[in-house]
């Protein structure tokens, strides 16, 4: 936690570190994922999660940052109920503006479910988020606690190995013609602070939290989850024609861009 305490103390000097919501940024990601072009949640993302998460008629699903509501309406369009929570006001005033009625959306911190009765959820989402979120033991702990026994809590995020901010980069060997990945650490616990409008002359920044795989497992199993499930997800792009497109195009199969964990609430 050393880590986390100093580069905290270098974002707080630029920003409050306790506002981690996206309402800054909330037009711009709005419009990305309403645009209608390509993006990794509509084209990766999301037909991985509702083939993992087989929703049956009837099932209540909680999103937890579920941003404008994109994978909300996914989830509600194949039978679920939905309630979807956010931090930012921005994200949710939209989600309600293009959602049906029928989704219910609430301005909340993802660690503080106490509106949702426990016990009451067959599935909790956590899409793109959980780096986002700065306390991670309480979201699992009340993620827990709104879970149905038998529940499942699916979590996708950037992959923790290979896209940690400020501390992963590609890099290209002249010799060997290999696009590789460069990871100068891992281990060490760091947050830091992102700008959204890179090339703009203003500076929108988010802030974004990294932890070793082993911090999630630790958490989800001292919350009382099993682990069911996890999968790496890469990207499907390929490179235009040029001297390094074979090799952009192998890192790209060899180095995941998500990592994805279904968890299990076994017992109460």
């Amino acid at each position: 936690m050393d880590n986390i305490k100093k580069d905290l103390n270098k974002v707080s000097s630029s920003k409050k570190i306790n506002d981690t919501s996206w309402n800054k940024v909330a037009g711009w990601y709005d419009e990305m994922l309403e645009s209608g072009e390509g993006t990794y949640q509509k084209d990766l993302i999301l037909p991985n999660v509702l083939r993992l998460l087989d929703v049956k008629k009837g099932e209540k699903v909680l999103d937890l940052g579920c941003g404008q509501g994109f994978f909300s309406r996914e989830v509600f369009k194949v039978g679920a109920e939905v309630v979807g929570v956010d931090l930012s006001k921005n994200l949710i005033d939209l989600a309600i503006k293009h959602s049906p009625k029928e989704i219910k959306f609430v301005v909340a911190p993802a660690d503080k479910l106490g509106f949702v009765d426990g016990g009451t959820q067959d599935a909790v989402l956590c899409i793109s988020a959980i780096q986002n979120v700065k306390n991670v033991a309480g979201l699992f702990s009340e993620s827990f606690r709104t879970l149905k026994i038998g529940g499942r809590m699916l979590i996708v995020m950037n992959h923790p190995a290979f896209r940690i901010p400020k501390r992963t980069s590609w890099g290209f060997d002249e010799v060997t013609r290999f696009q590789y990945r460069r990871v100068d650490e891992y281990l060490s616990e760091s947050v830091s602070e992102i700008n959204m409008t890179p090339g703009s002359d203003s500076f929108v920044s988010t802030v974004s939290f990294h932890h070793p795989l082993q911090f999630y497992f630790k958490a989800l199993t001292k919350a009382g989850f099993l682990i069911g499930r996890l999968e790496e997800w890469n990207s499907g792009k390929t490179s235009q024609p040029g001297p390094r497109a074979n090799a952009e195009n192998k890192a790209r199969k060899e180095f995941p861009l998500f990592l994805t964990l279904e968890v299990i609430k076994f017992k109460a």
